[in-house]
């Protein structure tokens, strides 16, 4: 069985341990001991899930208990059917209320200003692919980086769902060489692999070649559709001071759009809901630039600054990163797209944890994945604790598709199997 990828927090994409063994409770919210990644669900949990999440509905909206009708008309789909098919409202608050539940993230704040497309009444790939190209260009909102999730349509029990391949809608590929390296994002590098084996090309086989997307509705092959130029939007790093930091060459896509978690809402699984907001200017700073597993630019940071990396008490990583950090804040201020700082985002999780009890809720949280790769110990978080508890509704991580031995021979639907890469519904895209 393949390994399941470590979840990621939908506003940092910042991947840890799983918390699906964390103790349940209930609070205002309810928890299942339910909480792996792809654990089937029978009918009758499936209507005990859908029963608690009505009256977390209800109760939210100030009711007395879920409504005996709606109640009713949900039990008897799921007699009839094994699943049931949610209301537009409830869709909408679920995948809000997902959001809110997750310990995997930082920007939990804003969870009320989600806006969720129903996009579950698609039925082709190339339908999809062109509802992700909207996604994109309503996210981007000209830079000022709104919070936007699409949900496709749910998991037929017993069967395949839709799925979207990318962990990201905007990844920059990573390309193994002979000698072990990779040129790129080596965290891209598996998927690459698989995309090139579908068929793809590649870039030019550079530093920042974005990735094309995958789509893979049941039942079907994968299509592969390259992201037209329009549908991106990317920020050129420079730095306030340092005028040889252009010379790096460096870049970052404006937003993160985490496309590989599973959202469930009171029974019903979602496979395939992506999810997009703003960055967090560490997150592109101080891990996926500076980790030695992904970009890896403290040393060539350090020594344009001068410092003597031979020598750990120079502070060379620290000092670097820093400068990291300070120059994407200032890249993506010049270019006027939304990002805040690990400040500030610290912050505002506060604020939202205090506003969480005045409700009479709990806030899940892991501590080692919102507490800020940089300066944390200056942040309120720091000397907070916090219970990483797996509340429903909620995101898991799902087997990514690409993750098998080897890939079908008729993948492709071709003599070769191979994919054809596509380029439908590119006017679509307007960001």
């Amino acid at each position: 069985m393949a390994k399941l990828a470590e979840p990621r927090c939908p506003v940092t994409h910042r991947t840890g341990p799983s918390a699906a063994a964390a103790r349940p409770l209930r609070s205002a919210e309810y928890a299942t001991g339910r909480s792996g990644p792809e654990e089937p669900v029978e009918a009758m949990d499936r209507a005990a899930d859908a029963a608690d999440f009505l009256r977390l509905l209800a109760d939210e909206r100030g009711e007395a208990g879920a409504p005996t009708g709606r109640l009713a008309q949900v039990q008897a789909q799921i007699a009839a059917t094994g699943s049931y098919w949610q209301t537009e409202e409830e869709l909408a608050w679920g995948a809000k209320v997902a959001w809110r539940n997750t310990p995997r993230c930082l920007g939990k704040f804003y969870w009320k200003a989600l806006t969720v497309r129903d996009m579950r009444h698609l039925t082709t790939a190339d339908e999809v692919y062109a509802a992700l190209l909207d996604h994109l260009r309503i996210a981007f909102n000209d830079g000022r980086i709104r919070l936007v999730m699409t949900v496709f349509a749910p998991q037929h029990p017993g069967a395949a769902g839709i799925r979207i391949w990318n962990q990201q809608l905007v990844r920059y590929a990573g390309y193994r060489q002979d000698d072990g390296s990779v040129v790129g994002d080596p965290d891209s590098a598996d998927f690459t692999d698989a995309v090139r084996r579908l068929g793809w090309a590649g870039g030019t086989g550079g530093r920042f070649d974005l990735l094309p997307l995958v789509i893979q509705l049941p039942g079907q092959p994968p299509k592969v559709y390259q992201l037209p130029d329009e549908a991106i939007a990317e920020v050129p790093i420079s730095h306030p001071t340092f005028g040889w930091f252009t010379d790096l060459g460096l870049k970052w896509h404006a937003f993160p759009s985490i496309s590989d978690q599973r959202l469930d809402i009171g029974g019903v699984s979602y496979p395939a809901a992506p999810f997009s907001a703003w960055y967090t200017a560490a997150e592109i700073g101080a891990r996926n630039l500076s980790d030695g597993n992904r970009y890896d630019m403290l040393a060539a940071v350090a020594r344009g600054m001068g410092l003597d990396t031979r020598n750990d008490r120079s502070l060379w990583r620290d000092r670097a990163m820093l400068e990291l950090v300070a120059a994407v804040i200032h890249s993506f201020d010049r270019a006027g797209i939304s990002i805040i700082d690990h400040h500030f985002a610290a912050r505002q999780f506060v604020k939202h944890e205090l506003r969480e009890r005045e409700g009479g809720r709990i806030t899940p949280a892991q501590w080692e994945l919102i507490v800020s790769p940089i300066s944390g110990s200056a942040t309120p978080i720091w000397q907070r604790t916090y219970e990483p508890v797996m509340l429903r509704p909620n995101f898991f991580t799902q087997t990514a598709p690409w993750k098998t031995p080897e890939l079908p021979a008729d993948a492709g639907g071709s003599a070769d199997g191979r994919v054809a890469v596509t380029s439908a519904a590119r006017s679509a895209a307007a960001c």
